[in-house]
């Protein structure tokens, strides 16, 4: 095929799908060998054993039964019941040494009411690890091991990490010692909430292969510092799926310096629980976009109290650092040494205000306040399509209409309306005056809480 290009005649020949470009260069993926050679001898695996109760099978006595009855109950060729022994539960991951002594940092759920830790080191030597303390908010545990002139890595820093910055991560998948695997940094300070719901955690998201058995290993970057400890993946299989999750390193600093003094780690508190402004909330409070952190609920007694904070307004900076979306505040909060003066900027009610406060310590296990009822008076006709009663701090929702408008933003029998559209609710009468006020055709904001649980809704009345 010819083909004529312009008036200065000139041809390009398409033969047979052979195509001819202009010389670019292309920039290859790094050579990772060198730094696998100089570090993987830092890299330990982690095996674990705890004995666990074995479950009554049906050819089994029940414990609680009486010595003198158990003869009842013998099988029918005569044998006895016995009880099932226990058994042991073993586990496997990954780990790295930090100093020539021997400690070593590794995933808190790793080693979490393990009974005994063998740390298997890259000459195969085995020797048993004892736990120095071990952080569940971070998913961080340190251990230590007897040794001399150990190898060790050094962490680097995190925050100066970029999307798209190639990394490797060494370590135990299944149980494959000192597997390797690379990839590129896909995104940084994701929230990921633990089971307790806190989010104390900005994880770097990367597309290394990460499997079962990667979990407490090292993420290094290209000169060989630890910038993150591989701790979860994303995966409907079990298996690897392009999304894997590291603790950062500048996280992990902190994290190991306490567990290392003192076995436990202390975090600064605010007392508040709070959610993200999406766009349509951020239309109801009167903010130009969706930025920062909505306060639904102020714990009793917390700093946050103290230094008069209130559920509805949106915290937009802290400590002089930006708060761009709700997870920016657990982290910063409880990386602020306890007794620490700071001051945060927030709305409230459209307007700017700056408050000053002192940081309180994060309670080990905060308690959830309990809502109690304190009257029978009922309404069942509002614009809202929601039965509410009176009870403490709010109305509680009795019943909610299929196809109100409480429905439609998640309403259920239970939750207790505390605010709406920035006025408190405190009984039946002030929720109709203010339901019965209500502009139409515009986003209003409305506090609910579920279950101990406090959030912003945001809806729009027709009429």
């Amino acid at each position: 095929m010819k083909l004529i290009v312009g008036k200065n005649n000139i041809s390009v020949m398409l033969l047979l799908g052979i195509f001819f470009f202009s010389p670019v260069s292309f920039a290859s993926a790094p050579d990772f060998s060198k730094l696998v050679e100089r570090h993987s001898s830092a890299v330990v695996n982690i095996s674990t054993t705890r004995t666990v109760a074995r479950g009554v099978s049906s050819n089994q006595l029940p414990e609680q039964i009486p010595e003198i009855l158990r003869h009842f109950f013998g099988e029918p060729n005569g044998r006895q019941y016995q009880p099932a022994p226990p058994r042991e539960q073993s586990s496997l991951g990954s780990g790295f040494i930090i100093s020539r002594d021997g400690y070593i940092v590794t995933n808190n759920h790793v080693i979490k009411d393990a009974d005994k830790i063998i740390v298997r080191l890259n000459d195969r030597r085995e020797l048993e690890a004892t736990l120095v303390g071990a952080d569940s908010r971070s998913d961080l545990a340190v251990l230590k091991i007897e040794g001399k002139n150990l190898p060790t890595v050094k962490l680097g820093d995190s925050d100066r990490l970029r999307v798209g910055e190639w990394v490797l991560a060494i370590g135990s998948p299944f149980g494959f010692d000192y597997s390797a695997s690379a990839g590129i940094v896909s995104a940084k300070r994701r929230s990921l909430p633990n089971e307790s719901n806190e989010n104390y955690v900005p994880f770097i998201q990367t597309d290394v292969a990460i499997n079962p058995g990667n979990s407490g290993g090292p993420l290094f970057n290209l000169d060989g510092e630890v910038i993150g400890i591989n701790s979860m993946i994303y995966s409907r299989s079990g298996g690897f799926m392009g999304l894997s999750f590291a603790i950062p390193a500048n996280v992990a600093k902190e994290v190991i310096k306490q567990l290392r003094e003192t076995g436990r780690v202390e975090r600064g508190w605010l007392g508040v629980i709070i959610q993200e402004v999406n766009r349509d909330l951020a239309e109801s409070f009167g903010l130009k976009k969706p930025q920062g952190a909505l306060i639904a609920q102020v714990l009793e007694g917390s700093p946050a109290e103290n230094a008069g904070l209130k559920a509805g307004d949106i915290i937009t900076n802290f400590d002089g650092k930006e708060v761009v979306l709700s997870s920016d505040l657990p982290y910063l909060v409880g990386s602020m040494p306890v007794g620490k003066k700071v001051e945060i900027e927030l709305v409230r009610q459209g307007k700017h205000k700056t408050i000053e406060f002192e940081i309180g310590a994060l309670p080990r296990a905060p308690g959830e306040q309990a809502l109690a009822s304190k009257g029978d008076s009922k309404q069942r006709d509002n614009r809202l399509g929601v039965v509410v009663s009176d009870t403490a701090n709010g109305v509680l929702v009795d019943d909610v209409a299929p196809a109100g408008v409480g429905a439609a933003i998640g309403l259920r029998p239970g939750a207790v309306i505390t605010m709406i559209g920035n006025q408190p609710v405190n009984s039946v009468n002030t929720f109709n005056q203010i339901v019965k006020n209500l502009p139409a055709n515009r986003l209003i904001p409305m506090r609910v809480v579920y279950k101990g649980m406090a959030s912003f809704l945001a809806f729009k009345l027709s009429e």
